[in-house]
């Protein structure tokens, strides 16, 4: 039996998060590097919604129905939800551009890389449970 077919779309919906949190965590990085680069717009990694719509059962391209059973008959266009999301990168500007155009703040960046990170430890943990509580099944108990 897969694993897929004990936990559902959480392991697949985790996984995704956990990568999608990586590419984010290299887009916020890059916005800190440039932040004496005149003319510089900062740029985010957009994903939650699509994830979310994924979890509910929605086609996040066309609104169909997913398949979230195996034994669901496959509807067309409806294939792989989970694993095509890729996000969308958003410019993320702050309020005020500095003399040189350049609108990185520091603060903010930090702080997203920060709530990014506890983002991504936090599907690490999740996913961490969930495979013990599976070999806790697999040993029967204790």
């Amino acid at each position: 039996m897969p694993v897929n077919d004990i936990f559902g779309t959480t392991i697949d919906l985790l996984s995704k998060n956990m990568d999608l949190r990586i590419k984010n965590q290299a887009i916020i990085a890059g916005n800190l590097a440039n932040a004496e680069t005149p003319g510089f717009t900062p740029s985010e990694l957009s994903f939650e919604d699509e994830l979310k719509e994924a979890v509910k059962g929605r086609n996040v391209r066309n609104g169909t129905p997913s398949i979230t059973n195996p034994r669901h008959i496959p509807l067309r266009h409806s294939k792989g939800d989970i694993e095509d999301i890729q996000g969308r990168i958003v410019d993320s500007p702050a309020r005020t551009a500095g003399k040189d155009g350049n609108s990185v703040e520091l603060e903010n960046e930090m702080g997203r890389m920060a709530q990014n990170q506890i983002m991504y430890n936090a599907s690490v943990q999740i996913l961490a449970m969930k495979f013990d509580d599976l070999k806790t099944a697999v040993k029967g108990g204790n």
